[in-house]
C-alpha cells in the first residue's frame, strides 16, 4: 500500500515546472513551493480567473470539492 503524499511532496515533485518559463529549473527542488489554500484563491466564489503568460485560465471548485483548471 502506498503512502498518501502530503502537499509539500506533491508541490515539489520533480515533474513540476516551477520556473514559469516552460522549462525545468535546476534549483526548484532546493526551495519549497509556496502553499496557498484554495479558499484564499476562490474567496467565496466557485470560479476564479487566472492570467498566466498572457493566457486566461479558469480555476473551478466542483460540488464534490475537487478543483478543475481549464484554459
Amino acid at each position: 500500500m502506498q503512502a498518501t503524499p502530503n502537499a509539500f511532496s506533491v508541490l515539489n515533485h520533480p515533474s513540476l515546472d516551477h520556473s514559469g518559463g516552460g522549462r525545468a529549473s535546476g534549483d526548484a527542488a532546493e526551495r519549497p513551493a509556496p502553499l496557498v489554500e484554495s479558499a484564499e484563491l476562490l474567496k467565496g466564489s466557485k470560479t476564479v480567473g487566472i492570467m498566466h503568460n498572457g493566457s486566461l485560465y479558469r480555476l473551478q471548485a466542483t460540488k464534490l470539492g475537487k478543483l478543475i483548471l481549464t484554459k
